[in-house]
């Protein structure tokens, strides 16, 4: 009979750092080889638009998915290790296309001892299910330090892409006393204003490694600083050259227009105070292919300090927003802007992003599959299918039945080792 890992066994893999699909990996309690890992008996949604696989197997190996399908058709190699997922749902790993890691917690991160970071890093992102995460704005080389000790595999974590350092418009940046007020780190960022000063500093950072640039349309604050049209277009030829997408902070309708006809590839908000958008605005940005992240729990957390009418007003009208944009059949990145904002459960951000009319296969594909094939992985990830990577979430309950099931993560797996184990 197959062995059932037991919690102890599982927390043993994951503070030892095995990964479960390796064919050096052995049972911490006989020693016996064990060359792969069965998940046998969740509710598996492969894909937003598959039907669930009830009573279902998945079988890991080398960090990728071998097979996947109902139990009675899957055999499981004798060599397999067997883990009860009865009661439980299976999704791909989940994205975040919106983080930041900023917060001054985050400083000098080469000298954070390990068992401080990974506390960190699961409090922040692994267990909230993201396998993978797109940092739109931090110290780049730090950032890049952080993911190599995940990489190198000292410390558990998400696969990380970010755009390092923010390009501001001249005058924008904002002073050193409101990063200290928010808990941010100083960082030197690059003011532009002619093409040529945001090409080069474009250049600069993709230079140095980013996986794609970011740029202020229209900064925070009063009086508003707009980045001329050209300056983000010279920005955007930059990253398209290389492949590399670009984010946009839109902040108004004028940063919203000018970031879509300047090249920008995701608007990083919605724009509650740009107003209801209207069917011009929503063809264009469809043309342009732009995706949006809509960012819903954020105006909450914004205005938390106003009138509840001011603030409850505030975030309905970023629903409305994403709530045109999702009818238009406009695509749909979920990020929640964790990392600025220091309260990172995710629940309130299902919940309004339903309100806005996404059902829980719209929000399951804003979680894998719309950013697998916005940041060009799809052949790698984003579905429970053969050959992909191991990037698996299992959860507490079935978001079908209540999306704030999306947040009741019971493990984070990135290419088959466990990134994240919820204490039982």
């Amino acid at each position: 009979m197959k062995r059932f890992l037991s919690s102890s066994v599982i927390a043993v893999m994951l503070l030892c750092g095995v990964n479960l699909g390796s064919t050096k990996m052995r049972d911490p309690r006989t020693g016996t080889a064990v060359s792969g890992l069965a998940l046998v008996g969740a509710r598996i949604y492969s894909s937003p638009t598959d039907e669930a696989i009830n009573d279902g197997v998945v079988l890991i190996k080398s960090g990728k998915i071998v097979e996947v399908g109902r139990k009675e058709k899957i055999r499981i190699p004798p060599d397999f290790e067997t883990v009860n997922c009865a009661g439980l749902t299976l999704t791909a790993g989940f994205w975040n296309s919106h983080v930041h890691f900023i917060q001054r917690k985050w400083a000098n991160v080469q000298a954070i001892p390990p068992a401080e970071l990974s506390e960190q890093m699961a409090d922040m992102i692994t267990r909230w299910g993201f396998t993978s995460v797109f940092d739109i704005g931090s110290a780049w080389e730090n950032t890049r330090r952080l993911r190599d000790r995940i990489d190198s595999g000292e410390i558990p974590g998400p696969r990380i892409r970010s755009t390092g350092e923010i390009l501001f418009p001249k005058g924008g940046v904002p002073e050193p006393r409101i990063l200290d007020v928010t808990g941010t780190m100083r960082i030197q960022l690059p003011e532009v204003q002619e093409p040529t000063e945001a090409s080069i500093a474009a250049k600069k950072l993709l230079d140095a490694g980013t996986d794609g640039i970011k740029v202020y349309a229209a900064t925070l604050g009063q009086p508003t600083v707009l980045l001329p049209q050209s300056a983000i277009e010279a920005a955007a030829r930059e990253a398209h050259a290389r492949g590399k997408p670009m984010f946009a902070h839109p902040q108004n309708r004028a940063g919203l227009l000018a970031a879509v006809q300047g090249g920008a590839d995701i608007l990083a908000h919605s724009i509650p105070n740009a107003g209801q958008l209207d069917d011009a605005t929503i063809a264009l940005m469809k043309n342009k292919n732009i995706a949006v992240i809509p960012t819903l729990k954020l105006w909450s957390y914004e205005l938390i300090s106003d009138r509840t009418s001011q603030r409850e007003q505030f975030v309905k009208a970023g629903v409305d927003q994403v709530r045109s944009w999702v009818s238009a059949g406009g695509i749909v990145l979920f990020g929640t802007d964790v990392g600025y904002m220091h309260d990172y459960d995710t629940t309130e951000e299902y919940e309004l992003m339903a309100r806005a009319g996404m059902d829980f296969r719209k929000i399951l594909a804003s979680l894998t599959t719309a950013p697998a094939s916005v940041f060009g992985t799809s052949t790698s990830s984003g579905r429970i299918a053969t050959g992909l990577d191991a990037d698996i979430v299992l959860l507490d309950g079935d978001p079908a039945r209540d999306v704030k099931a999306f947040a009741k993560v019971r493990y984070t797996i990135r290419q088959g080792k466990i990134i994240y184990r919820k204490a039982i």
